[in-house]
Order: C-alpha cells, then sequence, then structure tokens
C-alpha cells in the first residue's frame, strides 16, 4: 500500500509539475482532465476520495490508541513503535494524496476559467474591431450626410432668393398691371365720354341737314 501511495503522490507531484509550465503535455492533461469530470469521472473520484479518508481516519485513530497505550504503560515497545512508523508514513501519504488531488482539481478549474476568459477576451476584440470598423462607417455616412444637408441648405438659400426674386417681379407686374388697368379704366371713359359726343355731333349734324334741306325745298318752290 505504501509503494501505491508514493506513486500516486509522484503521478499528482508530476501532474502539477506538467500544469504549472506551458507544454504540450498541459494540453494533453486538460483534455484529459476534461474528459475524466464528466460522466462517471467524478463519482469515481469522490468514491476513492471518501476511501482515502475513511482510512485515513483510521490511521490517525490507531496512533492514538497507540500513544494512549504508550502513555498508560510509560513506554513503547518495538512492535508499536513499527507501527505507529507505518501508520505515520500512510497518513502522511494519504493526507498528501487528498491535499494534491485537491490542488489539481483546483488548477484545472482555474486554467478552464482562464480559457473560457480568453476566448471571451478574444470575441470581445472581434467584436470591438466590428464596432470600430462600423462606427468608421457611420462616422463616413455621417461626413456624407453633413455635406449633403449643406448642399441641401444652399440650394434651399438659393431657391428662397429665387423666391424672392420672382416675388419682386410679380409684385412690379401686379403694380404696373394696376396701372395698365387704370389706365385702360381712364382710356374707357375717355372712349364713352368720346362716343356720347360724337352721337351728340351727329344729332346735330342730322338736325343741321334736316333744316338744310327743308331750306332747300322751300326755295325751290
Amino acid at each position: 500500500m505504501q509503494h501505491l501511495l508514493f506513486a500516486v503522490v509522484l503521478s499528482e507531484v508530476a501532474v502539477i509539475l506538467a500544469l504549472s509550465f506551458k507544454t504540450p503535455i498541459r494540453k494533453l492533461l486538460i483534455m484529459s482532465l476534461d474528459r475524466a469530470k464528466r460522466g462517471r469521472g467524478p463519482v469515481v473520484v469522490q468514491t476513492v476520495s471518501a476511501t482515502v479518508c475513511v482510512v485515513l481516519v483510521a490511521s490517525v485513530y490507531s496512533m492514538m490508541e497507540i500513544q494512549k497505550r504508550w502513555i498508560e504503560e510509560g513506554a513503547m515497545n518495538p512492535t508499536d513503535e513499527v507501527i505507529m512508523s507505518k501508520h505515520l508514513l500512510e497518513s502522511t501519504l494519504m493526507g498528501g494524496f487528498l491535499f494534491l488531488g485537491l490542488m489539481i482539481d483546483r488548477l484545472h478549474h482555474y486554467m478552464r476559467e482562464l480559457r473560457m476568459r480568453r476566448k471571451t477576451m478574444e470575441v470581445v476584440k472581434k467584436e470591438g474591431s466590428v464596432l470600430e470598423g462600423e462606427k468608421a462607417r457611420a462616422s463616413d455616412e455621417v461626413k456624407s450626410l453633413k455635406q449633403e444637408i449643406t448642399s441641401l441648405r444652399e440650394r434651399q438659400k438659393q431657391l428662397e432668393s429665387e423666391i424672392e426674386a420672382k416675388t419682386k417681379e410679380i409684385r412690379t407686374e401686379e403694380t404696373s398691371g394696376i396701372a395698365l388697368q387704370k389706365q385702360s379704366e381712364g382710356f374707357l371713359i375717355e372712349f364713352n365720354r368720346l362716343s356720347e359726343e360724337n352721337q351728340d355731333l351727329r344729332y346735330q349734324l342730322h338736325t343741321v341737314d334736316s333744316r338744310i334741306s327743308r331750306s332747300s325745298i322751300k326755295k325751290n318752290t
């Protein structure tokens, strides 16, 4: 049993050293530990750990009994010394086995978390680069829109100036139209007056003609 515990403890030390340095073996160990924690692996590990804990408690209890017997008797016989040394060595190896196993589990957990966070950081960096590209494109679009807005404002000002000019022309034409309308009204009034005078003159001419014709008739008779 001692040789088995020695081999297991040395294997655990080798695993911890391999996990502590960046080597190709570390990747293989991490993959192996990932597979070991799937399925029935955790149950097996818990069962072995519980068994080792029970044996460790039994060894500690045996050492306590031997120490108690040594205190009562006042001396320790060679057999008890050998048994005490054996239990002490086994307890040390079992405690080291459990402690190193816990260290391997924590190292594997932290390395997996670190790997996941690195992947997350890579994804965040990629998203950040994509957002920066979109931001640059958006800034270009904003610049083009600002230029378009500036050109539209200039066009608006030009149209407003043209509208003002057209409005002035229309007002001028309206003013001249009103003046022409008044002038035409005056011409119409003058035409009506002249028409009336023409009618009066015709009536007077007709009257004169009729008098002349009457006088000529009287002379002839």
